[in-house]
């Protein structure tokens, strides 16, 4: 299994970015995976950004992103995360996750992570 993610880059506060998942080698159907956004800021944790349930197509937000960000998936084996309105402590290296789960999240596999920068 493989996740690449795309689309990090600076921005200045109350900018958008769009960050992009591809996956490859799923042994199973898309549909069948929990697909997911995590971010790890200097010096802290890696936390929770939002999840993606594919068979009920649930969707879950950290409280901190919540109305701001909106993950999707866009076409077979993709997965969006677009990010509104970004605030200074958004900056984190941001990892794609999957698991193949009805509802666990916690991703069995990882992206190498794009760099999000949010500053004027």
């Amino acid at each position: 299994v493989r996740l690449v993610e795309s689309g990090g880059g600076l921005v200045q506060p109350g900018g958008s970015l769009r960050l992009s998942c591809v996956a490859s080698g799923l042994p199973r159907k898309f549909d069948e995976y929990v697909m997911s956004w995590y971010r790890q800021a200097p010096g802290k944790e890696r936390e929770l950004v939002a999840y993606n349930i594919g068979v009920s197509g649930k969707t879950r937000y950290a409280d901190s992103v919540k109305d701001r960000f909106h993950i999707s998936r866009d076409n077979p084996n993709n997965t969006s995360l677009q990010m509104n309105a970004l605030r200074p402590e958004d900056t984190a290296v941001y990892y794609c996750g999957e698991r193949h789960s009805r509802y666990k999240y916690d991703p069995d596999h990882w992206g190498q992570g794009a760099q999000v920068t949010v500053s004027s």
